[in-house]
């Protein structure tokens, strides 16, 4: 069975036993940071942690581990890390609503190889390897193309993590989109993103478990991404980078150059 094909079998048993039989049956907490967290994610990334070096003998870093734990993962694991996120999209998960994902990538050497993002309600499963092409449940992404101006495109735009008081306030007032959306879990966003669902999208700042996966899925469909400053998105800010992406070049240039150019 090919990785990709281990991954994917891992991803999903893991949901149906350890996040799915949780769901709308299970209290939340708050970590120090303020976000929520639940069993559900402290079982989903045990069970990952356990069953991803079976697949390829790297060490997991997950989401409900400590800053210094992360941080030496990273540090002495160039050459393979597992990078998961047991539940992105807990708040959605604790509050019944049905936009969650589970997400697991393979890093090295600061950029994802493989990257696996998994909708256990919908039983939407996306998948990329790098060079090789992006997937859900084995249609070729983007399950559409489009060629629509900036004027009829669909934003996925997350304004809380935005530095720039100008930009949202720009976004919210006169934004070149025809509409916004932000539905809670940027894992599924990057997907819906590459499925040619949304087309254009933007984030001001995003943990490593919120994009490793996902930002190659994207670029294995075709799409582009930049952040805030950078334009070779895989060089920005480690643990909180932002993103400007789309679904097609012709899109990112004109939603790029809106952005930086309204900050």
């Amino acid at each position: 069975m090919h990785v990709v094909d281990q991954v994917i079998s891992a991803v999903r048993e893991v949901a149906q036993t350890e996040v799915m039989p949780r769901f709308l049956h299970v209290g939340a907490s708050r970590k120090d940071d303020g976000t929520l967290f639940t069993e559900a994610d402290l079982a989903c990334q045990q069970a990952l942690s356990s069953l991803l070096p079976q697949i390829l003998p790297y060490p997991v870093l997950g989401e409900e581990m400590s800053p210094a734990e992360q941080d030496a993962l990273w540090q002495e694991n160039q050459d393979g890390l597992w990078v998961v996120d047991p539940i992105d999209g807990t708040t959605n998960f604790v509050n019944g609503l049905p936009y969650f994902a589970v997400s697991v990538a393979l890093m090295r050497h600061g950029k994802s190889e493989i990257g696996v993002i998994y909708n256990p309600v919908a039983d939407e499963m996306f998948y990329a390897r790098r060079k090789l092409g992006a997937y859900l449940n084995g249609s070729r992404l983007p399950l559409k193309q489009t060629a629509k101006p900036i004027s009829d495109a669909i934003a996925s735009i997350d304004i809380k993590y935005l530095r720039s008081v100008r930009l949202a306030s720009r976004i919210h007032s006169v934004a070149p989109c025809a509409s916004q959306r932000n539905m809670g879990s940027s894992t599924l966003d990057w997907c819906y993103l590459a499925s040619g669902r949304y087309d254009i999208y933007l984030h001001g700042g995003q943990r490593l478990w919120d994009y490793a996966a996902g930002a190659l899925i994207l670029q294995e469909a075709g799409g582009c991404i930049a952040t805030l400053d950078d334009d070779d998105y895989w060089q920005g800010p480690l643990w909180t980078r932002s993103a400007i992406a789309a679904i097609n070049p012709a899109l990112f240039t004109q939603w790029l150059g809106w952005v930086r150019s309204n900050r």
